[in-house]
């Protein structure tokens, strides 16, 4: 199967990973539901996960696939004439990329933006405003635990064209936590 999926990713990078991320994206937000629901008798809710799969699907993957290849390119700006260094510093600089500019900038602001806008609510912007204003810095908080010691081993172990993947596996779980924190009210 993992044979198969790199042959796949490696033939049509941008379709395999909107597919697997959308997926992933509805897993997570199926077991928010599962295991943190709002109320005692909450019902399963299908649209807020047709949301979440939209989101990945359409959103994120495209916008992971290109930051991941980006980020790929950066270097370090301090240079040493040890090579195993400047592979260390590389990967360092690309986790600080990731952690000090896509996360707070671009990841969270756009999955709590898109997902309040595709809520459909009469006051879309007062809406968007207050999810940020209430849920980015705590997210951010604990983005901080979770993201950079994977980052790192992603950036430094896995191939740049597997990387959505690797990091889609372990957002089942921060997935999981953005839907609860986003649904919570």
């Amino acid at each position: 199967m993992f044979k198969r999926y790199n042959q796949l990713v490696l033939k049509r990078p941008l379709v395999t990973n909107m597919v697997t991320t959308g997926i992933l994206f509805g897993t997570g937000d199926c077991l928010a539901q599962k295991f943190f629901p709002e109320h005692e008798n909450s019902t399963y809710d299908y649209q807020r996960s047709l949301r979440s799969i939209i989101y990945g699907t359409l959103i994120f993957a495209p916008m992971g696939d290109k930051w991941y290849k980006f980020i790929n390119t950066v270097k370090s700006p301090i240079r040493s004439s040890n090579g195993n260094i400047n592979k260390y510093l590389d990967v360092v600089t690309r986790v600080a990329g990731d952690q000090l500019v896509f996360a707070p900038f671009v990841g969270i602001p756009m999955y709590y933006t898109m997902m309040t806008f595709m809520e459909f609510s009469s006051n879309p912007l007062d809406d968007i405003k207050r999810k940020l204003n209430n849920s980015l810095w705590p997210t951010l908080k604990t983005n901080w635990l979770v993201w950079p010691a994977f980052q790192m081993l992603n950036f430094s172990l896995i191939p740049v064209q597997m990387r959505l993947l690797s990091v889609n596996v372990v957002s089942i779980g921060w997935n999981c936590y953005l839907s609860y924190i986003h649904n919570k009210k």
